[in-house]
């Protein structure tokens, strides 16, 4: 081969990894990328920012595992039908008495108690939350939680809530 033909095919090479990264970057990284810590001792939970640029909170309600946006824009916490559904509340047998407004316009909700939210071994008994009447994709962690943390804080990819 020539070596202008060498040279032809190492261009062409470094195009297809750049391509194969580009189109495949996401998928492989996805298994090194950090998940949610929790450690109840100290009352501290760090979250890392997924590639879709939001920070995502696993937790237990009445038992089942719900993963949550965070949501500081939200002033409270936000189920879904199909969420509220898997956590034993009956969507349908709710009273939609209230009203909030969202980027999506205004819509109506219902509050409910939530028996336990575990987040690993931080608990909470007796939160007030409410159910989405419209077509919600994700359940919303708002304010009224992140409240209950003595510190927010953002640094680089992470989302750290210390008690």
């Amino acid at each position: 081969m020539t070596p202008l033909g060498q040279e032809m095919l190492r261009w062409v090479m470094v195009v297809a990894v750049a391509l194969g990264i580009y189109s495949f970057g996401d998928s492989l990284i996805a298994p090194f990328r950090t998940v949610q810590t929790i450690d109840p001792a100290l009352g501290v939970i760090e979250l890392p920012r997924e590639a879709d640029g939001h920070y995502y909170l696993t937790a237990k309600i009445n038992g089942v595992q719900i993963r949550f946006v965070v949501d500081t824009g939200a002033t409270g916490i936000v189920l879904s039908q199909t969420d509220a559904s898997r956590a034993g509340l009956s969507p349908d047998q709710l009273a939609y008495i209230h009203t909030a407004n969202t980027a999506n316009g205004t819509v109506r909700i219902a509050p409910v108690i939530l028996d336990s939210f575990d987040v690993g071994g931080l608990q909470d008994q007796n939160l007030r939350a409410y159910v989405n009447e419209g077509a919600l994709e994700g359940s919303l962690l708002g304010m009224s939680y992140l409240r209950r943390y003595e510190k927010i804080i953002i640094t680089r990819d992470i989302l750290r809530l210390e008690r």
